[in-house]
């Protein structure tokens, strides 16, 4: 068969074709073997995103229900130190309340110890039957509650011009026997009838001119004499509540007592009889 051109046709060998059928087939399997293999490894990647993502997923979950929890934990201590402060004032509250009633303990033990203290000078004084006793009982109040070391017990004389001594502990008798009533802190205090302190704030530091107190005693509204302490004891400097509280019951009762005991001695130590008070009510 001749072409147009007056050629002769060529003719392709059936080899050939079979060959390049075959290259192609092969090229178009090797392309999509490759194609194939590379959705594959696409395929392979993306699921390893996925588990990936998966992990992650789970990390954030577990991060998550740590941090819940983590919140969880900071609201019970910050509830637990809400208790602990709200205890804390309560036992602070508490504690005040027990000092303040150990305080008020302590001062109402002190008071009864007081007022026993003053029970019993006032019964030594008025239970004394003689004036020897009731002065003894009078020194031994001075020196036991007051904690006086030297001391004198005066009454005034008849005739108003001197303070006699009736008794006296560690000074010489002779240097406060008598006292004139002209001048000087014993003649003072029997004049205005009230309790003078000594100007040395030490108690134990006072002289027979500066005594450290000097208590008047009173009889029926009247000044009948004084009780002049000239020093305490070494260990006692300084005057406290319950030295103010005795010297006022001295004040009112020792010169009494003392009266008392002389008048009681004086009748022979008999009780009146029962006429005598009768009396006495008209």
């Amino acid at each position: 068969m001749a072409d147009q051109g007056g050629q002769e046709p060529i003719d392709v060998p059936v080899d050939d074709l079979k060959r390049e059928r075959d290259a192609f087939i092969q090229q178009f399997f090797r392309k999509g073997a490759q194609l194939t293999e590379e959705l594959l490894k696409e395929n392979e990647r993306l699921r390893d995103k996925v588990a990936d993502l998966e992990a992650e997923n789970s990390k954030l979950a577990a991060h998550l229900a740590s941090d819940t929890a983590i919140r969880d934990l900071l609201r019970k201590i910050d509830q637990l130190e809400q208790e602990k402060q709200d205890l804390l004032k309560r036992h602070a509250r508490v504690q005040a309340d027990t000092s303040r009633i150990d305080v008020d303990y302590r001062e109402i033990e002190s008071e009864l110890a007081n007022l026993a203290n003053l029970y019993v000078a006032a019964t030594q004084l008025h239970s004394a039957r003689t004036v020897r006793t009731c002065i003894r009982n009078l020194k031994e109040l001075l020196a036991q509650f007051c904690g006086a070391a030297e001391f004198a017990v005066y009454f005034v004389s008849d005739d108003k011009t001197e303070l006699l001594a009736i008794a006296s502990e560690g000074v010489h008798p002779d240097q406060v026997a008598r006292v004139p009533l002209t001048d000087g802190p014993l003649a003072e205090v029997f004049r205005s009838g009230r309790l003078q302190l000594g100007s040395s704030p030490d108690t134990s530091k006072g002289t027979l001119q500066d005594p450290a107190a000097i208590v008047p005693m009173q009889l029926d509204g009247r000044t009948v004499g004084i009780i002049a302490i000239f020093g305490t004891l070494p260990q006692k400097t300084e005057l406290i509540n319950v030295d103010y509280e005795l010297f006022k019951l001295l004040g009112a009762q020792a010169a009494p007592a003392l009266v008392n005991a002389r008048l009681f001695a004086d009748a022979g130590r008999k009780v009146p009889s029962v006429q005598a008070f009768v009396a006495a009510e008209d």
